[in-house]
């Protein structure tokens, strides 16, 4: 399918890798090709994005950079990002396949979908996944910045600025060529996650393996999944795995983080949300993924019946669990202590539906290309709290992004 998808300058794939959690509405959905775009002026985006759904309600996919900070929250930047997908861009697709229930789903407005599939079929053998040189990314930061970093913000936390911060270094590889569709398979057989996805606008590319929900809507239901809380597997030792999952359930750092984050999407969801319609659906869950074990807790709320589906997207973006708390104050230490602007990092990739439906995903654990500059970059960090120690911080970081390490290394 990925072959037959590469014709297009514009695509979007989201597959959640049969997982269920309960709450996923499809297993793969695939959108190919641009009827219409939408890219916003300065300013406005989410007012702007509602005119346009609305124009002419249908299928949109696309996302939501990280940078829309600037309206959400008026925290500005002057660092350049690495690779630049925009603030936001949507589209409405020529081509919709979706995978429910085992049952293959092709729409279009011009083309048979019998052909399609007919097509998708002879591309199956035609273009073999491309190897390509082992990739070497260089940390743009070095172990004793991040560490004093750290420990600086740690200072911060302590003079009350704020309560908990995610702070995250950068990976670049410059003339490099890679397979965008061959790293996704890569990435996603070593570390299948249920929001991955493969999105292509022109010459960019974001590779993702997140784990993450941001925000899903469903009628009038708000369904927020924070992450936060990360502990290694040991697939080779069942006991000791046990244990490790046990460490990250009783542990009061990691606790301390995730209840952090989940006040702060209560917070930001009873901001569009019927009165005592916020509360907590699940709190610490432990999920188990290839390489980590994670702790994650569901937030759910009821969106007022005045409100827009964008009401919810601003007044919840960008997500808490990759920012911290208070929100704006610990977005403007990011900016002052990162190397570079988060771009797409941080930000969302997802779909919304012709009846105002959404998911989106976080965008983390992802690689992103640049296919005419021949860049490849990616980024990883963590919570840091009070108790966080500077030298597992760092460690923590390297953990997260040792799956995208191994895929770009063996090449």
């Amino acid at each position: 399918m990925l072959n037959w998808a590469n014709q297009f300058n514009i695509f979007c794939l989201l597959d959640n890798n049969q997982y269920n959690q309960g709450h996923s509405a499809f297993e793969c959905m695939l959108a190919a090709g641009c009827k219409r775009s939408f890219t916003p002026n300065n300013g406005a985006t989410f007012d702007q994005l509602q005119q346009f759904h609305q124009q002419q309600p249908s299928w949109l996919f696309g996302h939501l950079g990280y940078g829309l900070k600037d309206e959400t929250e008026s925290v500005f930047t002057s660092k350049s990002t690495l690779i630049d997908f925009g603030k936001a861009f949507f589209f409405e697709p020529e081509i919709l396949i979706r995978l429910e229930d085992h049952q293959l789903h092709i729409e279009s407005d011009t083309l048979d979908p019998a052909l399609i599939f007919d097509q998708i079929e002879a591309c199956s053998g035609e273009r073999p996944a491309q190897r390509y040189a082992p990739v070497n990314a260089t940390a743009l930061m070095s172990k004793e910045a991040y560490i004093k970093a750290v420990t600086t913000l740690k200072q911060h936390i302590k003079r009350g600025d704020c309560y908990e911060l995610n702070f995250c270094q950068y990976f670049l590889a410059q003339h490099t060529i890679v397979d965008p569709s061959y790293l996704f398979q890569k990435l996603s057989s070593l570390s299948p996650n249920p929001f991955n996805a493969l999105y292509k606008l022109n010459d960019r590319y974001c590779i993702c393996a997140s784990p993450e929900r941001f925000l899903q809507k469903t009628g009038q239901t708000l369904l927020s999944q924070p992450i936060k809380g990360t502990i290694k597997r040991n697939t080779n030792d069942a006991i000791e795995d046990e244990a490790n999952k046990q460490q990250l359930l009783n542990s009061q750092k990691e606790k301390s983080e995730n209840v952090m984050v989940v006040d702060l999407v209560r917070n930001d969801l009873s901001r569009v949300c019927e009165e005592g319609s916020v509360y907590v659906d699940e709190l610490f869950g432990i999920y188990s993924f290839p390489q980590v074990h994670q702790m994650i807790s569901s937030v759910k709320g009821t969106l007022r019946s005045n409100l827009h589906f964008t009401d919810a997207l601003k007044a919840t973006f960008p997500m808490g669990s990759m920012t911290g708390a208070p929100k704006k104050r610990v977005m403007e230490l990011i900016d002052q202590y990162e190397t570079h602007a988060r771009g797409l990092f941080s930000g969302s990739i997802g779909y919304i539906t012709p009846n105002e439906d959404f998911d989106f995903n976080v965008v983390i654990r992802s690689i992103f290309y640049d296919a005419s500059q021949h860049l490849v970059t990616f980024a990883a960090g963590g919570g840091i709290t009070f108790y966080s120690d500077p030298e597992q911080e760092y460690e923590e970081s390297l953990l997260k992004a040792q799956a995208i390490i191994k895929v770009l290394r063996e090449g």
